[in-house]
């Protein structure tokens, strides 16, 4: 007797990773160390199935996990669940305030907490395929354009916008602090649109719900603070709006935001005075905008679950020889214990990184993803691409609805179109999170273009 077809399954679960006090943040150009707990950060997974597909979303509160450590949690989760790997996707919501699993700059990993997380992720995973039950799926969309800011700038002469890696000066400059006055127009528009995909129970229960948004982050607390930043409080937001029950799973994901942040700099409106004030609006706002969109949705009962997956090569910009002995001549000066993020601070941190990036394979493996789910599809890039990027993804696929999440399966680092890398600023110096090609964008954007493709 051939098996009965369960019909369209879906199951989320959410597991606590806050580190302890004393572990290391990283994400700013020098290490942080733990010392105050505000909100608890989570594994969250998102598990559909239908007939033998499955699909995985899995959105960690963390700045940024490379492929090396997400293949590692990977394939915990084949061996485990047998769940296919190139069926699961992993991002990082890209908060600033998490245990770090990476070093960056001058902040390296902590060993501890990169030991325990996979497992913990693992979790996360098998508690939602144990929790899956006949489910319905909808997408939706909404502009918030009132939250971003391009955050690169073009100044009015006399400024200069220091390179510490060329020690020229660059044609642009990124966030601005202190010269608001000197700002011309920022470089590139924002992606506004608030993008979701709406999951519940074939009797209308709420299971999940999955929002993509082009914001950075936020950043308005003290250093050394443990926070999920606005992704959690969206998701503890939208929950509440929804009027959700316990095991419900609210999930903000990090769209194409390595050019935007939530600062507007002509205008002069910086950071809060108070602590959180501006992630707390924030995740409350866009979970109001959420839940009015959901009145509009095509929810569907039996939607086709497919995948395109790919790992593609991009060269990398590596140092010259000149430049590498330069690089190694400022290391030898000493004094990174004492060092501070000022101009002859940035000058040492990015001689380092020449150095350090003269160890890396001059190739770049970059896994690229897209699922299909019904009428909506969701990628994933590796790495911190702009805007410009994904709102070109979104052109391409006017009339399905699509949304890319960025930090996905891997990070490359800082991903600039070739415009934006001629013209320079922080996310064009190159280092261990920024270093490919020039061409690099455009060539991952055509292969993710070729998957989705595959997909219609």
């Amino acid at each position: 007797m051939s098996k009965v077809r369960e019909g369209f399954l879906a199951g989320a679960a959410q597991v606590d990773i806050t580190p302890p006090l004393g572990t290391v943040i990283n994400g700013d150009f020098v290490a942080h160390i733990a010392t105050q707990i505000d909100d608890p950060l989570f594994a969250k997974a998102l598990v559909l199935k239908s007939g033998n597909v499955q699909l995985v979303f899995v959105v960690v509160d963390i700045c940024v996990m490379g492929k090396e450590f997400i293949d590692e949690v990977k394939s915990l989760i084949e061996q485990g669940l047998r769940i296919k790997y190139h069926q699961i996707m992993i991002s990082s919501t890209h908060t600033h305030a998490a245990g770090s699993v990476e070093e960056v700059h001058l902040a390296g990993a902590d060993r501890a907490y990169r030991l325990k997380l996979p497992r913990l992720i693992f979790q996360a995973v098998k508690k939602a395929k144990a929790r899956l039950q006949p489910a319905q799926v909808a997408f939706g969309g909404i502009d918030a354009p009132e939250h971003v800011f391009c955050r690169r700038y073009f100044m009015r002469e006399g400024y200069e916008a220091l390179n510490p890696v060329t020690g020229g000066l660059d044609q642009i400059k990124t966030n601005p602090f202190g010269a608001e006055k000197k700002i011309i127009e920022p470089v590139a528009a924002p992606d506004p649109e608030l993008g979701f995909m709406a999951v519940k129970s074939r009797e209308g229960q709420w299971i999940s719900l999955l929002a993509n948004y082009s914001l950075h982050y936020v950043g308005d607390w003290d250093n050394g603070t443990i926070s999920a930043d606005y992704f959690g409080f969206f998701s503890r937001a939208i929950g509440e709006k929804l009027q959700a029950g316990k095991e419900f799973v609210g999930i903000m994901s990090n769209g194409t935001s390595g050019d935007i942040n939530n600062w507007d700099f002509p205008g002069q409106s910086g950071q809060s005075q108070r602590n959180f004030e501006k992630s707390r609006r924030i995740g409350a706002d866009l979970a109001g905008k959420v839940t009015d969109a959901l009145l509009d949705l095509r929810w569907e009962t039996d939607p086709i679950l497919r995948v395109k997956y790919g790992e593609h090569a991009a060269f990398r910009r590596m140092p010259s020889t000149e430049g590498l002995e330069r690089a190694r001549g400022i290391v030898q000066e000493g004094g990174f214990e004492r060092l501070v993020p000022d101009r002859d601070g940035w000058r040492k941190i990015y001689a380092r990184e020449q150095v350090l990036l003269n160890e890396f394979d001059p190739v770049a493996v970059c896994p690229l993803q897209v699922f299909r789910i019904g009428e909506g599809m969701v990628g994933g890039l590796p790495g911190e691409f702009f805007a410009e990027t994904g709102l070109a993804l979104k052109e391409v696929m006017a009339g399905r609805r699509y949304f890319t999440i960025g930090l996905a399966n891997g990070n490359v680092g800082y991903v600039p179109p070739r415009k934006e890398l001629d013209r320079g600023g922080y996310e064009t110096w190159r280092c261990r999170i920024s270093n490919l090609e020039a061409g690099a964008e455009e060539k991952l954007r055509q292969r993710m273009l070729s998957l989705m493709e595959g997909l219609e």
